[in-house]
């Protein structure tokens, strides 16, 4: 892997290309690209300028002028591009100071990983998210002031064993793991999983999901948080082209069909200190060590706030619907899949004790997301959170009585964004977010995404209500 501009540079020698990636704010990639003779050195040091007035959540036009500054260690070949092209992940500057622009997520991750050494309590975060997507063969959808219509298709999907053929279709919440011809998708999972790895992204496994129509997911081994946040969007940006040139199509979108499962990511998470892992005790509940706990009840007690900006999408709350198989209980436990934190227990190696946070999708801009998960750790670990006993028993199946005793996330983006309004200080601490980015955040989410999705008729509302 390069380190330095030099390494770049020499990288730079056979392709015919540059191409610069950088993060908006609501959580995708954007580019900008030169001839590959244009890149020296100096490159590296004074930057890349781009009107920054037309990226999603950052500058006003007044002030539009900005830098993309080259990270040589995040430089690789494109393996999707027909043109020889080395692609380099960027952060985001000022022209005129110089310094890291506020309003850059990624700059918000490098932040959280230098406020967790200055707590002393760790020196590093790693984080391995489970990111599941679907792999359809066709999708449809328009939106204007008197229709509005979607549809997806999938040789795999439920819906089209009617139609003759050959069989194989999977039934609802049956994907969980046929072996092909009912997998139809192992070959282009093994394409994906073989052009990650070529990039330099470690793969560990890839699988089917519960889901009918393609659902799949493939397992990226743990990194550090900014790092992470680098492969994630590698990561969609692969498995995007790679379905792209087989004539599908990928999407994460939390919720695309209706009466199976979504597509989540769950996000586990681990503090090391001086080579050892933090969270474990061979003496606690599941191994898990006080300061492991602590974590858990931060985020808990942020929970609300935390989805905000970890299932950021109207969306994302067609999937976190309590009453159904989805991590929406404000519990912990061991092995339980039911409750919002679970510890695994594949292994009993210290090494492998984490804490899976379950109510993300990967909608998220992972830079905000993980960073404010950890930020809602440190929190509970700062102010000794107890997160109270853990339940080790189906949560789903609770009786009524029962279950009303356990608080639940908010239903709705409307919700977790006046949670995030009401409990945001944990997030400022040493200045890892800022009340601007937040604001502009809340504000282009709720113009942007909720007030014309709620101004807008569903399309099941016909159904309901045309004839009353």
């Amino acid at each position: 892997m390069p380190t330095t501009p030099a390494d770049v540079l020499k990288m730079a020698a056979d392709v015919k290309i540059i191409d610069f990636k950088f993060i908006d704010l609501p959580g995708t990639w954007q580019h900008t690209s030169i001839p590959a003779v244009r890149l020296d050195a100096d490159s590296f040091s004074e930057g890349i300028g781009f009107d920054g007035s037309s990226i999603r959540g950052f500058q006003e036009i007044h002030e539009s002028d900005m830098l993309l500054m080259p990270d040589p260690t995040t430089a690789f070949i494109d393996p999707v591009l027909g043109v020889p092209t080395l692609s380099i992940i960027c952060d985001v500057a000022d022209p005129i100071t110089r310094q890291p622009y506020s309003r850059d997520p990624r700059y918000i991750a490098r932040k959280a990983e230098a406020y967790l050494k200055q707590t002393g309590i760790a020196d590093t975060s790693f984080w391995g998210p489970e990111a599941e997507f679907f792999i359809f063969n066709d999708v449809k959808y328009h939106q204007d002031t008197n229709s509005a219509y979607y549809e997806v298709d999938s040789q795999e999907g439920w819906w089209n064993s009617g139609l003759g053929g050959r069989g194989g279709q999977i039934p609802p919440k049956r994907g969980y793991f046929p072996v092909p011809p009912t997998d139809t998708l192992q070959d282009i999972r093994s394409e994906m999983v073989l052009t990650l790895m070529q990039v330099g992204i470690p793969i560990e496994v890839h699988h089917h999901e519960v889901a009918t129509a393609g659902q799949s997911e493939i397992g990226m081994r743990f990194a550090t948080l900014t790092r992470m946040a680098d492969n994630l969007l590698l990561y969609k940006y692969i498995i995007k082209n790679v379905a792209r040139k087989n004539g599908l199509t990928a999407t994460f979108m939390p919720k695309p069909l209706f009466g199976d499962n979504g597509s989540g990511m769950h996000c586990h998470q681990s503090l090391w200190n001086a080579g050892s892992n933090v969270f474990y005790s061979d003496s606690g509940y599941a191994q898990l060590s006080d300061t492991a706990k602590y974590y858990i009840g931060g985020l808990l007690k942020h929970a609300p706030a935390l989805l905000a900006l970890c299932a950021p999408t109207t969306n994302s709350y067609r999937r976190l619907v309590p009453g159904f198989e989805a991590p929406v209980n404000l519990a912990y436990s061991q092995r339980n899949r039911s409750a919002i934190c679970r510890i695994p227990v594949y292994s009993a190696s210290p090494k492998a004790k984490r804490v899976e946070f379950r109510a993300p999708d990967a909608t998220c801009n992972p830079y905000l997301a993980f960073s404010a998960m950890l930020m809602a750790g440190l929190d509970g670990i700062q102010n000794r959170i107890d997160p109270g006993e853990p339940m080790d028993k189906d949560l789903y199946e609770l009786p009524p009585e029962e279950l009303k005793l356990i608080k639940q996330v908010p239903g709705s983006l409307d919700d977790v964004l006046r949670a995030l309004e009401a409990d945001h200080e944990f997030l400022l601490r040493g200045d890892v977010f800022t009340m601007d980015l937040l604001e502009a955040y809340i504000n282009y989410k709720r113009q942007v995404e909720l007030n014309p999705v709620r101004m807008r008729p569903h399309p099941y509302e016909f159904v309901l209500y045309y004839d009353i």
